[in-house]
């Protein structure tokens, strides 16, 4: 698998924003829908990536996990976040309270914003 693959792959598998985003990508790559136009991203890059997603995906390589293991693994990086700010970082992964999602991976990102109310002192 191409580093550049791979990469890729893990951060959408981190970023937990497209679950199942490898078997997206073999499936597509197997087909042949995985359009290379080279407007929303670079065609000769897409190209070499679409080769090694179908190598891969002939190999058997490519996996899905299943979402209870990307939440897992979202909440490990929140314990990697300074005390005060993990509850923070975990109400963002699960989803609760004010919580908006916004963006998308091929647009750089998916943002994960919660609004939590501070009492004034």
């Amino acid at each position: 698998m191409s580093t550049a693959l791979r990469s890729c792959l893990a951060v959408l598998v981190a970023a937990g924003g497209l679950v199942g985003a490898s078997s997206v990508l073999a499936q597509g790559s197997a087909s042949g829908s995985l359009v290379c136009d080279g407007v929303q991203q670079n065609k000769q890059a897409c190209l070499r990536e679409k080769g090694a997603a179908q190598q891969e995906a002939r190999r058997g390589g490519l996996s899905s996990p299943d979402a209870a293991t990307l939440q897992a693994n979202a909440l490990a990086r929140c314990n990697r976040q300074p005390p005060e700010d993990r509850a923070a970082c975990e109400a963002r992964v699960l989803g609760t309270g004010q919580t908006n999602v916004t963006g998308s991976v091929l647009g750089g990102g998916v943002i994960r914003t919660t609004v939590v109310p501070v009492p004034a002192r």
